[in-house]
């Protein structure tokens, strides 16, 4: 068989261009750390990652909506406990004041720290979060949930709606929650023996007149109501405590999801350096061979044998 000088510098041209297309494919791993530059280089291994990426991004999204909950339910956590501070500090102003032995002008005295406590708390039950969104509004979040009439009395005006968000593909958790369920109403029977619902605030302004007429039938059925008062927001407190248990753990679910995930996208996506110089080193040999191996063919002719 006949081999002509032109297909063997075709052949060896061929050799040495695929060598040079490989190493420079290794260079190009070597300099981005990835094991595919260009998704034409691996179609599948490009989708898996591509796929993956998608997943890790939408595991960041829940997280961001998480770290949200969780610093909406911290502070509402804190705002519940300063109200229910204030509300020991109300029983035991309502229980001085109840003393037969305190004159009058002492309880005006009561009176007026008792009002300046009602407004501190009323000031909390309309705690705005971070995007000024009030907490306790249901979801009338623009508006204060408290909010005096035109005769001084506080009345809630949000609702009674729960939000929720998704933190996961199969996960939701509350957002909010109504100041109804935390500042509580409670329940008076009159003299017939009906029974009447006082807002939170209004047994407050309630119990502050009584002290300030010395109406000891008043006084005494306001500290009942200040026990009421506490345990509707201490059941809040419990029910605040819950939602951020729950929070933690799903926290940490999408803290050991995202690492599951980022370990599979590095093995499916990062380059092995170790394999990858030994191949480029490789690759480089290669390329040597079959330089000097042309520069020799190219010198081969027929003359060489005859000499």
């Amino acid at each position: 068989m006949k081999i002509s000088t032109s297909a063997l510098f075709d052949r060896a041209t061929q050799q040495m261009s695929s060598v040079q297309t490989s190493l420079a494919q290794s260079q190009a791993q070597l300099a981005s750390g990835k094991q595919i530059v260009a998704p034409s280089d691996a179609p599948d291994q490009a989708a898996d990652i591509q796929r993956l990426q998608s997943i890790i991004n939408r595991q960041a999204s829940y997280s961001a909506t998480l770290n949200t909950v969780q610093t909406r339910l911290k502070t509402e956590d804190t705002s519940l406990q300063s109200v229910s501070t204030l509300l020991v500090r109300v029983k035991e102003i309502s229980v001085q004041a109840a003393n037969a032995t305190i004159s009058p002008s002492d309880r005006q005295a009561l009176a007026v720290e008792l009002g300046g406590l009602r407004d501190q708390m009323l000031s909390l039950a309309n705690t705005q979060d971070s995007n000024g969104n009030y907490l306790f509004a249901g979801s009338r979040v623009s508006q204060p949930p408290f909010a005096p009439d035109a005769s001084g009395a506080v009345s809630y005006q949000g609702d009674q709606t729960r939000m929720s968000v998704a933190v996961g593909d199969q996960r939701n958790v509350q957002l909010n929650r109504s100041g109804s369920d935390a500042f509580v109403r409670v329940v008076r029977t009159d003299s017939t023996g009906a029974k009447t619902g006082v807002g939170f605030f209004q047994a407050i302004d309630d119990l502050t007149a009584a002290i300030k007429s010395s109406n000891q039938a008043g006084m005494q059925r306001g500290i009942g109501e200040m026990d009421s008062l506490q345990n509707g927001v201490t059941q809040a407190q419990a029910q605040v405590g819950s939602d951020m248990n729950v929070a933690d753990a799903q926290s940490k679910v999408l803290d050991d999801t995202t690492l599951n995930l980022k370990t599979t996208l590095s093995s499916v996506q990062d380059l092995d350096y170790a394999s990858a110089i030994a191949l480029m080193n490789k690759q480089m040999m290669s390329l040597q061979a079959a330089q000097d191996s042309f520069g020799k063919i190219t010198k081969l002719s027929l003359f060489n044998y005859i000499n």
